[in-house]
């Protein structure tokens, strides 16, 4: 700014002095041009040539000839050399002139040239030539005006430099608060919050979306915190159980069986297992890992799986045909497996799924006719490790993870998954978002040679391998048919 500052004022500075100096030196040729010809029209041939008449602004006057003398002069120039030794040539009648002296003293004046006429006339033809002008002002001579225009200039540029330093400083006043404030925020204490200044400035938003930025920031520290606390202490348990096996084997060597002590330490080891699998699940969600997608007929999905897992609890699909969506194959057949285990691991004699449209939103309802979840819970049963008293003793051996999983797979293919109101039992119902069929996009499915529901779907309208507890159908979990790859799921009196 200072720059820009005394850039601009130069140029003002320099268009001011050359407009001045314009201005006087017009005036005084202007001015003296006329007082020179108002004084040869009074010289008249043959009589004594009259002196110079006295002028306030035009002082200097004297006709001198072809050889240099001065031959008339006014008070202020007598006794005076020429004041200039310019002489306009024969051609040229008038011609203005600034002549200065090795003192720096210097007149403005105009060297008028008498034309041949008059020279004739009153000096047989000698060329005679009159200089009229006047002193030059001091403040015009010796660069006095540029020197005290730069200075004005520099002392313009400075203050104006000073005065912006001054509003910088001031206006970043608030973003020196703010950095103080950064400064003091640590991990450990994420409740300090920056000041906001008052009004609708950029300082003022700029607060304010760092102040929100911390706060979800500190929500999500507090959440990763619960999250480490509860996932230790799942761990702990069945860690502290086998231990304990594992010691009551080593103390009484006599009195215990190795190979219960091994298949308990199985037993346990799954369930360790499953639970880490469903943490390394549950972390790649939250963090957005990339997934293919491919179109997807939902209907012909659910009557595969729910024909695929046939056996204990009956469960009937009602699924609506070219119900296409666009999503990861895999992911959400973990999702309807997580949603049937929990209903058949609550019902009480049938379980109800259904796959429609309901307008731009593909609708998958799973219910069941047990208990019910209460609607203090609905909300509590998505959370990580949450396992309600009903759940704990249907299945123990639950991680408490399956609910979350689901529900972290809805919202990554833009969908939702919530418990809603139901006459008897429980419905969880998932909505994903209607795509136009692309059968070019997805080679697995193919609605067309497919019916709505089949006890055995055909090998080749399905990639995964027969029927029952595959490792296909569940990635991000360790082979083999366990319980604890089962996701949990809560309701009511139950949770994941």
């Amino acid at each position: 700014m200072t720059g820009l500052a005394l850039l601009l004022l130069t140029a003002i500075g320099v268009s001011i002095d050359a407009l001045i100096i314009d201005r006087a030196q017009a005036a005084v040729y202007r001015h003296s041009e006329q007082v020179a010809a108002n004084w040869l029209a009074t010289v008249q041939p043959g009589l004594r040539i009259p002196g110079p008449p006295d002028d306030p602004l035009v002082d200097l006057v004297q006709l001198v000839d072809s050889h240099g003398r001065v031959v008339a002069a006014s008070a202020a120039a007598r006794g005076k050399p020429p004041l200039s030794e310019t002489k306009p040539p024969p051609g040229e009648a008038i011609r203005d002139v600034t002549e200065c002296d090795p003192r720096g003293e210097c007149v403005m004046l105009t060297a008028l040239r008498i034309s041949p006429l008059v020279s004739r006339d009153l000096w047989h033809g000698e060329p005679h030539f009159i200089y009229a002008g006047a002193a030059q002002r001091p403040i015009l001579s010796m660069y006095r005006l540029e020197l005290l225009t730069a200075a004005g200039v520099l002392l313009g540029a400075g203050i104006a430099g000073w005065l912006n330093w001054r509003a910088a400083k001031r206006s970043l006043r608030p973003v020196a608060a703010i950095r103080e404030a950064m400064a003091e925020i640590t991990v450990s204490d994420l409740s300090l919050r920056v000041p906001q200044p008052p009004g609708r400035s950029e300082y003022a938003m700029l607060a304010c979306t760092a102040n929100r930025t911390l706060a979800r920031l500190e929500e999500a520290v507090k959440q990763q915190r619960r999250f480490a606390s509860t996932a230790s202490h799942e761990l702990r348990t069945p860690l502290t159980a086998l231990r304990a096996r594992l010691e009551e084997a080593a103390l009484y060597p006599d009195d215990v069986d190795p190979h219960e002590v091994i298949q308990d330490g199985l037993s346990i080891t799954d369930r360790l297992e499953a639970i880490v699998d469903d943490l390394l699940v549950l972390a790649r969600l939250r963090a957005g890992a990339s997934t293919t997608h491919t179109s997807i007929d939902l209907g012909a999905l659910v009557s595969e799986e729910t024909a695929a897992r046939s056996g204990g609890v009956p469960v009937h699909v009602r699924a609506a045909r070219d119900v296409h969506v666009r999503g990861n194959r895999i992911q959400l057949i973990r999702v309807l497996d997580n949603l049937l285990a929990n209903a058949r691991r609550h019902t009480a004699t049938r379980v109800e799924v259904t796959v429609e449209r309901a307008g731009a939103h593909a609708v998958v309802t799973v219910s069941d006719d047990g208990d019910g979840i209460a609607p203090a819970d609905r909300e509590r049963v998505f959370e990580r490790f949450v396992r309600l008293d009903a759940a704990r003793r249907r299945e123990p051996a639950g991680s408490g993870l399956g609910l979350p999983i689901s529900r972290d797979i809805a919202h990554a293919h833009s969908g939702t998954l919530r418990v809603e109101d139901s006459p008897q039992g429980a419905r969880f119902v998932l909505r994903l978002p209607l795509t136009l069929p692309d059968l070019t996009l997805d080679p697995v499915v193919s609605p067309a040679d497919r019916p709505e529901s089949t006890a055995e779907p055909r090998p080749a309208d399905r990639p995964e391998p027969p029927p029952g507890p595959r490792p296909a159908d569940r990635p991000e979990s360790t082979p083999g048919p366990r319980p604890a790859d089962r996701q949990d799921s809560g309701r009511g009196a139950r949770t994941p």
